[in-house]
């Protein structure tokens, strides 16, 4: 349930940043929604890595999470500061980097429907970071390409299947 809880607002939040690059939602109001699922994937990550019941497996699926929660949190501080998102952005290319043997490891082992899907997450979240790099550091005109693809990464890749984690339909 937890992995459901966090996925739904990571949708949200892809989202809705998507729709801040677009300029549908202002530099004031964007920080909202970052802060909350930033410290939410946070504290799911903490559970993970040192609730009672962490082991191997929990602390790496904590390290990863972090990837996102470090993203959101660094994003809601970069709209109060005003920072120009240089640093973020060379983060997120080390989060690209590191989203591509996790897609890979994850396809390559994959089990289930289940594991493909989360593979194929880990890849179109690779390309997205790559994109924040690019936008951000490299100063390319990748703005819009990166709005569409957080919009859809944030319905198939949190939304949907946190929506369906929730509820029961999968899982």
């Amino acid at each position: 349930m937890l992995l459901g809880l966090v996925l739904f607002y990571v949708g949200a939040v892809l989202i809705l940043n998507g729709l801040w690059m677009l300029e549908l939602i202002s530099d004031r109001e964007i920080w909202v929604i970052n802060l909350f699922v930033g410290v939410l994937s946070l504290l799911a990550a903490f559970r993970q890595a040192f609730g009672a019941d962490a082991d191997a497996t929990s602390i790496k699926a904590a390290a990863l999470s972090l990837l996102f929660s470090l993203t959101y949190l660094w994003l809601a501080a970069n709209r109060f500061s005003g920072a120009d998102g240089r640093g973020l952005g060379w983060f997120s290319l080390f989060v690209a980097i590191t989203a591509v043997p996790v897609a890979a490891d994850t396809l390559l082992n994959a089990q289930n429907t289940g594991d493909v899907w989360l593979g194929l997450s880990w890849a179109a979240w690779a390309v997205l970071w790559l994109l924040f790099f690019l936008q951000l550091v490299l100063r390319k005109p990748v703005t819009r390409i990166a709005a569409w693809l957080a919009i859809g990464e944030g319905v198939l890749t949190g939304w949907l299947p946190g929506y369906l984690l929730l509820t029961g339909v999968i899982g």
